[in-house]
């Protein structure tokens, strides 16, 4: 089975970063949302209109100076709970995210 809990904090993760730090709250930039799913896996893509982002650039949320803030593990729980994780830049502008979950056996 699925593990949904892994993929609702994951998914909620990515749009909180689209809307916060790749929209920055703007109400006219959209952010553009696919899922798709075969008997064996679900797929998301999450795009925003931001200016992008180096993944290799966010801080780490395990060093010391990190742990004990409110924010900044959204990186680290998608990678962790998600079997693929990739992101990419859009043209003109904007960051894509895409996560994929397969199935485990039962």
């Amino acid at each position: 089975a699925l593990p949904i809990y892994k993929i609702g904090i994951s998914m909620r993760e990515c749009m909180v970063n689209a809307v916060v730090h790749g929209n920055r709250y703007n109400a006219r930039k959209k952010v553009d949302v696919k899922v798709s799913r075969t008997p064996g896996r679900i797929a998301i893509a999450v795009a925003d209109e931001g200016e992008g982002f180096d993944p290799s650039a966010v801080p780490d949320p395990l060093a010391n100076e990190n742990l004990l803030r409110f924010s900044g593990r959204g990186v680290m729980l998608m990678r962790a709970f998600m079997d693929e994780f990739e992101v990419s830049l859009r043209e003109p502008k904007g960051t894509e995210v895409r996560m994929v979950k397969y199935k485990t056996r039962a």
